[in-house]
């Protein structure tokens, strides 16, 4: 699992806030909780439970309540949110910076940032970036796929033909997302799945090359990122092994980051149509997730039909 660095800088530069207060080695402050707090118990002296590491949001309700208080409970205060583990501070509406509070940041060279965003537009902004930013994330060998609006994982040891199975999907009218390497990342107990920067819309066909998928088949065959639904493992085909025939036998899963993607073992051979029959596996994983399970259909028929013969042939 990987581990990532976000700092002020990034959040700063990302969503255009000002810098008021601080220099610039200030904004490298790292940023560790992906939340935000507005101090409305700290700024009346109560500090017990308070969460240190969040950034703190000043809106309009605590600016409104700081022009009350007396230099001595904002001196207080301010030197309590100003401390070293707090990231920094935002102003929001656009409002100034108080005069005390700009005068212990610059003191402390903590950074200050101000927006004209509404409150709750800069805590929305705040945790969603730092929410995909800060999500836990490791890499896999494969290729990502939107099949009718499904993320498709396609695993394999080299060679299996990942990349020329995606091709064929692809000129089907699905979606690239990733060859070769897919980052994934843990968000809201989903995994999202997208390309490293420097492999983005590119496909590698063994005996052509590289090949850019946005300018060859139009920009509407790929996509940034997906969630993954389900993982199809592309195994060499092998006479002795006793594959799934029925759909009926245990389920299997592949674990990432500690969340199970439903995963199916295929048999590559070569004659075998790859690409339409993952096309139908995906369709039957649609039909089981709406309740319509054709290995359980299959099932009961059988069911019906061994009582059928039991009672002579005529219907109980």
């Amino acid at each position: 699992m990987g581990e990532r660095k976000v700092t002020v800088k990034d959040l700063k530069e990302h969503l255009n806030y000002v810098q008021v207060t601080g220099d610039e080695l200030s904004l490298e402050r790292e940023i560790l909780v992906a939340d935000t707090n507005r101090p409305g118990l700290e700024l009346t002296g109560y500090y017990l439970h308070s969460q240190r590491e969040r950034i703190v949001i000043l809106g309009n309700k605590e600016m409104g309540y700081i022009q009350g208080m007396s230099h001595e409970a904002q001196f207080t205060s301010f030197e309590y949110l100003t401390q070293d583990e707090t990231p920094c501070i935002i102003i929001t509406h656009g409002a100034q910076c108080p005069d005390l509070l700009r005068e212990i940041a610059q003191r402390k060279k903590f950074p200050v940032l101000c927006t004209h965003e509404e409150t709750y537009r800069v805590i929305i902004d705040t945790v969603t970036f730092l929410d995909e930013k800060m999500a836990p994330m490791t890499s896999l060998h494969g290729v990502l796929v939107q099949i009718y609006g499904k993320g498709v994982l396609l695993t394999g040891e080299s060679g299996m033909g990942k990349s020329e199975i995606a091709l064929e999907l692809i000129k089907k009218g699905h979606l690239l997302i990733a060859d070769d390497r897919v980052d994934c990342f843990l968000m809201h107990q989903e995994i999202i799945g997208q390309s490293p920067p420097v492999l983005k819309e590119m496909l590698e066909i063994r005996g052509v090359g590289i090949i850019n998928v946005s300018k060859m088949f139009g920009v509407s065959s790929v996509l940034d990122k997906t969630k993954i639904d389900l993982n199809i493992h592309l195994e060499p085909w092998q006479v002795e092994k006793d594959y799934d025939r029925v759909g009926i036998e245990k389920k299997k899963y592949k674990d990432i980051l500690g969340v199970s993607i439903p995963k199916l073992e295929l048999p590559v051979k070569e004659g075998r149509s790859m690409a339409a029959i993952i096309e139908s596996a995906v369709t039957n994983y649609l039909l089981s997730s709406m309740g319509q399970d054709s290995a359980k259909e299959f099932e009961e028929r059988i069911l019906r039909y061994i009582e059928f013969n039991k009672n002579g042939g005529n219907e109980s």
